[in-house]
């Protein structure tokens, strides 16, 4: 190796790791495109605050517990729950309600705080995975590539990093989304300092609350928002392995009940992957669906409507 070659690459390197950093503030700083053998590798500077919020958790140890902070962190738990589940994906990846343009931010923004990067990168990734689902080019596919990576790992790869703006071309010409998604991390650190600010009110104005501004932050930022990712992602490496499969899907996407209360209702997968166009993914009476439930409310009171269901026809359609 010349010396001209090792200085180019240590400037390369030295060059990918500003970029990474960078990342941690801006998406779409670097360039615009990995290449293919970049796909699988995990960038490990860019993962530190993903990494650096399940450490986070660690904390609970010297802040300890509350009934406060335990509330506080299922709360917001089950409300962004249901901003991934309502929102991200039944109305940004799927459309199958219509709601205002100023209501459509505020959904985004609230799906935001749940720490599972933007609207448009969160819909563009899911619409590849029904256009791929358990194929070769299914990014998540636990048949294709395991537990692991469909769980978790894709997400810290290189390649998996920026928005598929070819596959949100409708989402994309509203520049306040494209604003959200380009710095998806402001709103979870806005979260965070409002969480940390609340708990040091109410240690100072209601100390019968026991609970602080660290102890709200750990509990109600970081654990919520890991026992949220896992939950979410139990859909991509759990609903196609687990559960019953109803109809004839061309994939292996199955319903489970446990993962329906995970997740509010997102665990009846095969009846989704089936009709993926319909707002409720229950089908059935029994099939609980807390989601859709919310949404029905929402629908009453103005904020969205078009609710889209399930013909008849459809439901006795391609059974098993």
């Amino acid at each position: 190796m010349t010396t001209t070659t090792y200085r180019a690459q240590k400037t390369n390197r030295t060059q990918r790791i500003w970029t990474s950093i960078a990342q941690w503030f801006d998406s779409e700083a670097g360039p615009a495109e990995f290449s293919a053998t970049e796909s699988k590798r995990t960038d490990w500077i860019r993962v530190i605050p993903f990494l650096g919020l399940h450490l986070g958790c660690l904390a609970v140890i010297w802040v300890g517990w509350s009934p406060t902070a335990v509330a506080v962190a299922g709360l917001l738990y089950v409300l962004r729950m249901f901003a991934i589940t309502g929102f991200y994906h039944r109305y940004f990846s799927h459309r199958t309600f219509k709601t205002s343009r100023a209501a459509q931010f505020l959904f985004a923004i609230l799906g935001n705080s749940a720490v599972q990067r933007g609207p448009l990168w969160w819909a563009a990734h899911h619409r590849h995975h029904h256009r791929y689902s358990d194929r070769e080019n299914d990014i998540h596919s636990p048949l294709q590539h395991g537990f692991y990576w469909s769980h978790a790992g894709w997400i810290t790869s290189q390649g998996m990093f920026r928005t598929r703006l070819d596959s949100v071309r409708d989402l994309a010409k509203f520049p306040e989304l494209r604003i959200l998604d380009r710095f998806d991390g402001l709103v979870p650190m806005l979260l965070a300092l409002g969480l940390y600010t609340s708990g040091e009110f109410l240690q100072a104005l209601a100390p019968g609350l026991q609970t602080s501004g660290p102890q709200l932050l750990v509990w109600g930022f970081f654990i919520s928002s890991v026992l949220l990712f896992h939950g979410t992602c139990t859909i991509n490496s759990l609903a196609h392995v687990i559960g019953r499969r109803r109809y004839e899907t061309g994939d292996e996407s199955r319903n489970s009940f446990l993962l329906a209360l995970i997740t509010l209702g997102e665990g009846w997968h095969n009846n989704h992957h089936h009709f993926p166009a319909s707002t409720r993914q229950g089908f059935y009476w029994w099939e609980i669906d807390l989601t859709y439930y919310a949404l029905f409310f929402l629908s009453k009171l103005g904020l969205i409507w078009d609710l889209k269901g399930v013909p008849e026809r459809v439901k006795a359609a391609k059974r098993i």
